[in-house]
C-alpha cells in the first residue's frame, strides 16, 4: 500500500517537475544538439541594456585551448593543454568545481598554440574528442578513463590541408563516430563508437581534411554526412561511406573552417580568404543525389566565426563587409553592419529570436534581434577578465555555449559561467 501511494505521488508531481525543466536544454556537442549553433531555450535574460547576467563562477585551470565546452545535465566537459600536454576535464556546472581531469599526451601543433581546437562530443556514458595533433579519443564520462584512441596520421594516413592542427569536433550518429582525417585513403572515416574499429572509409572521396566539422542530414530518405574539405563540400552515405555527391568550389585554399548548414534540401557553406559562400540544392536521383548550385557569391566570406540560420536567414561575419544578414534561399544580402569598435569581428550563436555576437579581439558581446530588418542591438557585455596567457594572436576564438539557462564563455585558461535566468 505504501509503495502504491509513493508511486501515485511521483506520478502526480512528475508533470510539475518536468514543466520546470522543459525549457532547459543540454549542449552535448559542437554547436549544440543539431550542430546549428542555435539554442532552443526561451525566456532567458537577453536584454542586457537593462540587466546584465550575473557571474555564477570562474574556473581558472582550463589550460590553453580553443575548445568550446559540452554540457550534459550538471556536468561540463572540455579539453585544454598545459606545458604542451593535452588533457580533458569535467566540471560541476552548479559550482565550477573540478570533477575529474585526464591527461591525453603531448599536444604540439606546427602553428599557433600547442593546444586543442575541437569540442568534445558527449554520447551516453562516453565522450569523444579530437586533439590538434590528430588523435581521436574515447573517454568515460564518469572519470575520464581512456577507453580507446586512434591516430589520424599513423592509423589512417590522414592529411590536413595546412598547418594549424586538426580542429574537427567528432560527430556521433547511432553506433558510428564520424571523423575526417583526410588523405588519399579516403577523406572521411566511420568508427565503431564502442571499440574504435573502422566500419567504413569514403574511398571515392580523397580530399585533404579541412578544419570544419561534419553534420548529418536526411535528404529524400537518404541519410548522409555533409562535410567541407580542402577543395569543396561533399555528402557520403551514412550506410557505407559511398560518395553521394561532391561540389568542388573555386577559391578554396589555406583554411576551410565553418560548419555546413542544411535546411530543406539546401546545403550552405562559406569560407574565408575571399572564397565566399555557396548554396547547393540536393535531390535523390537513382542511387545518388542530384546536385544544383543555387548561387555562389561573396555576400558572406566567413573565415572561422561560423554562421547560423534563423527563419531562413543566415547571420555571421563577412570579411568583406562586417556582420551580415543573408537570405538563405536567394543569397541576397538583407543588411550589413560594419562596427568600428566593440563588436567588430568574431563568432555568433542564436537563441530565442536573438543573436549573440562575440568580438574576437575585445571579448565584447552584443545581443541583436534576429531580423532581416537591420541591426537592432539590445545590450552588450564584456568578458569579466581576459587571460594572462601569452598567445600568438590574443584572440577569443572559443565559441560561446548556451545550456540549461547559462551561457559559458572561455578565454583559454579562464572559463566563465553566467546565469541567464535572472
Amino acid at each position: 500500500m505504501k509503495n502504491s501511494i509513493k508511486f501515485l505521488i511521483i506520478m502526480i508531481t512528475m508533470p510539475t517537475i518536468f514543466g520546470m525543466e522543459s525549457n532547459a536544454q543540454d549542449w552535448p556537442q559542437w554547436r549544440g544538439f543539431e550542430r546549428s549553433g542555435v539554442s532552443k531555450e526561451t525566456g532567458l535574460n537577453l536584454d542586457w541594456s537593462n540587466k546584465k547576467p550575473s557571474l555564477s563562477w570562474t574556473f581558472r585551470e582550463s589550460g590553453a585551448g580553443y575548445s568550446s565546452p559540452a554540457i550534459v545535465g550538471t556536468t561540463l566537459y572540455c579539453q585544454g593543454a598545459t606545458d604542451n600536454n593535452g588533457f580533458a576535464f569535467a566540471l560541476d556546472t552548479k559550482t565550477g568545481n573540478l570533477k575529474w581531469k585526464q591527461g591525453l599526451g603531448t599536444e604540439t601543433v606546427p602553428d599557433r598554440e600547442n593546444c586543442p581546437r575541437g569540442s568534445v562530443t558527449v554520447d551516453g556514458d562516453k565522450l569523444y574528442l579530437i586533439r590538434g595533433v590528430g588523435q581521436i579519443h574515447c573517454l568515460s564520462v564518469v572519470d575520464g578513463k581512456v577507453l580507446w584512441q586512434k591516430d589520424f596520421i599513423k592509423d589512417f594516413n590522414g592529411k590536413l590541408m595546412s598547418r594549424w592542427g586538426f580542429s574537427e569536433s567528432p560527430l556521433i550518429d547511432g553506433n558510428l563516430v564520424i571523423c575526417t582525417p583526410g588523405g588519399d585513403d579516403g577523406t572521411m572515416v566511420a568508427l565503431d563508437k564502442n571499440t574504435g574499429a573502422v566500419v567504413w572509409r569514403s574511398q571515392e572521396w580523397t580530399d585533404e581534411a579541412a578544419y570544419s566539422s561534419p553534420i548529418v542530414a536526411e535528404v529524400d530518405g537518404v541519410r548522409q554526412y555533409i562535410q567541407q574539405s580542402a577543395k569543396g563540400v561533399a555528402g557520403v552515405s551514412a550506410k557505407d561511406g559511398k560518395l553521394l555527391w561532391r561540389v568542388e568550389i573555386p577559391g578554396y585554399r589555406t583554411a576551410i573552417i565553418p560548419t555546413p548548414i542544411y535546411n530543406d534540401h539546401l546545403v550552405y557553406v562559406t569560407a574565408g580568404y575571399n572564397a565566399g559562400c555557396t548554396c547547393i540544392r540536393l535531390a535523390k536521383e537513382g542511387d545518388g543525389m542530384k546536385v544544383e548550385t543555387v548561387y555562389a557569391n561573396k555576400g558572406m566570406i566567413n573565415q572561422h566565426g561560423g554562421v547560423v540560420l534563423m527563419n531562413n536567414y543566415i547571420y555571421g561575419h563577412s570579411d568583406a563587409s562586417g556582420w551580415v544578414c543573408q537570405n538563405l534561399t536567394t543569397g541576397e544580402t538583407a543588411w550589413r553592419q560594419r562596427n568600428k569598435e566593440g563588436v567588430v569581428r568574431g563568432c555568433v550563436v542564436g537563441v530565442d529570436g536573438r543573436l549573440i555576437f562575440l568580438d574576437e579581439r575585445s571579448g565584447t558581446f552584443a545581443v541583436v534581434t534576429a531580423s532581416p530588418e537591420g541591426w537592432k542591438e539590445v545590450g552588450r557585455m564584456e568578458f569579466p577578465e581576459r587571460t594572462n596567457m601569452r598567445t600568438t594572436d590574443n584572440m577569443v576564438w572559443t565559441h560561446p555555449v548556451i545550456a540549461n539557462g547559462n551561457i559559458f564563455l572561455r578565454d583559454h585558461d579562464l572559463l566563465f559561467c553566467f546565469d541567464l535566468t535572472k
